[in-house]
């Protein structure tokens, strides 16, 4: 069985890159543009990991995190936010338990690999 990710960024190409990346590694990949729809998403399906934008339309990233931390069937699945802001909301990521930063641009070598580790 593939393993599932969701990938939220509001950037199109961003989030077909991630998209690909986790493809070819051989998961099978949800895509979102904005909170409201990763939450949807990630309510009705069950995912190893989510890769999530820090700064999105509708709400911030963190902000998803800490809702998803509050709902049983989200709140162990390990959470990846990636942002080109390296110091912007440092803090409250730190404070979300079981999750991991990357910084933008992602290196393309080696994002599905350390997806990978995150889950093992």
């Amino acid at each position: 069985m593939k393993r599932k990710a969701l990938v939220v960024d509001d950037n199109l190409n961003n989030l077909l890159l991630e998209k690909d990346l986790l493809e070819v590694a051989g998961f099978e990949v949800f895509e979102a543009e904005n909170a409201t729809i990763a939450l949807e998403i990630a309510r009705r399906e069950k995912f190893d990991i989510i890769v999530l934008d820090v700064r999105l339309p509708d709400m911030r990233g963190t902000e998803v995190a800490k809702i998803l931390r509050d709902e049983i069937g989200t709140r162990d699945v390990p959470i990846v936010f990636v942002t080109a802001s390296v110091i912007e909301g440092r803090d409250d990521i730190s404070s979300i338990t079981n999750s991991a930063f990357m910084g933008k641009p992602i290196n393309t070598r080696t994002f599905a690999k350390e997806i990978i580790q995150l889950i093992q």
